[in-house]
């Protein structure tokens, strides 16, 4: 979108005000308000933020190490609006938004995800290649009950339902038709799984349109939860009653020039390329490192149980649920690989990042994904397929040690991880849970 139309969207939608933001290195959304009238000062000269605000934990603390704060003294960073990320704000009257681009110095912030995955997308187009994806991306919903919160949905074997009964004040309709106007192109909505657990789908698109509509998608999604007196969340888990909640990541890839899917082949074995059994390849090869992308928090761990419908063993299937593969029963345009490892927590830029790196270099090496797996896996004996990390500690060495996927990501986005997530690690360690307090504080 070019400058003057975005001037006639803000005078016709009577906008006085820009939202200007960036992801962070856990994918929220962080910006600054700015006067519709700066508009062209803002697009040339951008917003100005600290450094260190991209590295915070979610307990506002900076951690020692991210190369992005006492390393370079606290000073600034500059966010340049991406002019074809506008888009009016139809739940807030008068904003319109803008997602930026980050630079320091006049150059590409290198810790920036989005940055890393705009590389990433350029890769492939060198090689004629357009990256495809889409996300399904499950979340739960809670209403203030005095000092608790309760499920927005509290009766069980509501899964695929869509009506007054779960979703009392029809919240899904609003967030569709918002994010309708927002530009993106949903494709349906419901209730999922467990008590109070939803679900919302849209087209899948080029890579880095989907990135910054999912990185959209999760702030639209709080914000009006959030007006509608509600909690959204994307943990991991938030209930120990209940289980998780995914961030299913479709992959395919285009030919640059002629659209085709070229992980299409009705004459290959199960109607799928060799490029894409190498693809699949690349995704198991680097699954146990790039858990520590796919699943950012402690508590994202808490997703991986047996039976649950989250990644166990890796291992890859024709449309089975129960794989960290899971290879859709759609050929033709339609054929994809899904990777069902991320939790909803993840950052859109960097799950998108990792999935195709590792994805471009299974195709690169011509990596054999082996025998798909038939029937329930997590049945499997012990020892008959490796496991996803279990615990972060276990993700950050296994991410550590996969040389080929830290080099492609860089090693600043890779410090400051590495900073980010050991923090947590030792913070959690340290920590007295209400879980040891009622297991232990009476008997011992």
């Amino acid at each position: 979108m070019d400058l003057k139309a975005i001037r006639e969207k803000i005078k016709a939608a009577k906008i006085d005000t820009l939202r200007v933001e960036f992801p962070d290195m856990f994918g929220i959304s962080r910006g600054k308000f700015v006067p519709a009238g700066r508009l062209d000062e803002v697009v040339k000269e951008g917003i100005n933020c600290a450094k260190p605000t991209f590295s915070l934990d979610l307990n506002y603390n900076i951690p020692e190490g991210t190369g992005t704060a006492e390393e370079v003294n606290y000073e600034d960073m500059t966010i340049i609006p991406d002019l074809d990320t506008f888009t009016v704000v139809p739940y807030q009257e008068g904003v319109a938004r803008f997602i930026g681009d980050i630079y320091a110095d006049g150059k590409p912030f290198p810790y920036s995800p989005r940055g890393l995955l705009k590389n990433v997308v350029k890769k492939y187009k060198a090689r004629g290649l357009t990256p495809i994806t889409a996300t399904e991306l499950e979340f739960f919903l809670f209403k203030p009950n005095g000092d608790a919160l309760d499920y927005y949905c509290d009766k069980p074997s509501n899964v695929y339902t869509a009506n007054p009964r779960s979703d009392a004040i029809g919240l899904l309709r609003t967030i569709q038709n918002t994010l309708i106007d927002m530009g993106i192109d949903v494709l349906y909505s419901n209730h999922e799984f467990f008590q109070g657990q939803y679900e919302i789908n849209w087209k899948h698109d080029e890579a880095m349109k989907v990135a910054d509509q999912s990185f959209t998608f999760k702030a639209v999604c709080k914000e009006v939860a959030h007006m509608n007196d509600l909690l959204l969340t994307f943990m991991g888990r938030p209930k120990d009653e209940m289980g998780g909640s995914g961030y299913h990541l479709h992959l395919s890839i285009n030919d640059r020039d002629s659209g085709k899917n070229l992980f299409d082949d009705p004459n290959g074995k199960d109607g799928i390329s060799d490029m894409m059994r190498h693809f699949i390849g690349g995704q198991l090869a680097h699954a146990r490192a790039m858990t520590l992308l796919f699943m950012p928090t402690i508590n994202s761990y808490k997703r991986t149980v047996i039976g649950n419908f989250a990644p166990y063993y890796i291992a890859w299937g024709l449309d089975n649920r129960s794989t960290y593969i899971r290879v859709p029963g759609d050929r033709g345009q339609g054929t994809r690989v899904e990777n069902r490892a991320p939790c909803a927590t993840a950052n859109p830029y960097l799950a998108a990042a990792a999935a195709l790196l590792a994805g471009l270099d299974g195709i690169e090496k011509k990596t054999d994904p082996g025998d798909y797996y038939e029937g329930d896996i997590y049945g499997a004996d012990p020892g008959d397929f490796d496991t996803v990390p279990f615990y972060m500690q276990d993700a950050i060495e296994a991410f550590k040690k996969d040389e080929v996927l830290c080099e492609a990501i860089g090693p600043e986005i890779v410090q400051n991880i590495l900073a980010i997530r050991e923090n947590e690690v030792e913070r959690f360690r340290t920590a007295v849970t209400e879980w040891e307090f009622n297991e232990y504080a009476y008997h011992l």
